[in-house]
């Protein structure tokens, strides 16, 4: 346990599972409240940066707004998760959706994971957190023992196309597909 009392999921079967995600997407809308009202989620934790939006984007554009308006009226949390070092670019787009936000979140660390469900009273099952890497959202998530939901990245950066190629094997795996 840590300082926050919260046990740290490490039991792991081996590597392959802990990287592979529960649920893959080609992008956010394709999860709807709907669907993770079915699974029990209430808290959905949101990467910013190539999940939320491109990176060039500073505030949300209008179909994410909806997505996220549409997410609250049926009783899901959103909350962003980002790595993001720029504090005022996730609280302004934070602040544009009305919903709360960790910048410099540390992932694949489980602790802003783990931080934010103590902070709203939710529970692992309860809770799923969704971005576009394996390597930092999925194992994040994973670690944490909350739903790992990776969808496909907004846009290919030159050396992030990389780490996609080789997230590629996780990514097929995943145990359901949204397309």
């Amino acid at each position: 346990m840590d300082e926050l009392g919260i046990l740290y999921e490490k039991s792991y079967a081996n590597l392959e599972t802990i990287m592979i995600p529960h649920m893959l997407a080609t992008d956010i809308f394709r999860i709807t409240a709907e669907e993770l009202r079915k699974k029990g989620i209430t808290l959905l934790l949101l990467d910013l940066d190539n999940t939320l939006s491109p990176y060039s984007e500073d505030l949300p554009p209008e179909p994410v707004l909806v997505w996220v308006k549409e997410l609250k009226e049926a009783g899901i949390s959103p909350y962003i998760i980002s790595n993001n070092a720029s504090e005022a670019r996730v609280r302004a787009y934070a602040e544009a959706c009305e919903i709360p936000y960790v910048a410099r979140a540390g992932k694949p660390s489980p602790r802003s994971i783990l931080e934010a469900m103590q902070k709203l009273g939710k529970t692992k099952v309860e809770t799923a957190l969704m971005g576009d890497q394996v390597f930092t959202d999925g194992l994040a998530a994973r670690r944490a023992g909350v739903t790992a939901i990776v969808i496909r990245p907004l846009e290919m950066r030159f050396l992030f196309c990389l780490r996609y190629i080789i997230e590629q094997p996780f990514r097929l795996l995943a145990r359901e597909r949204l397309t």
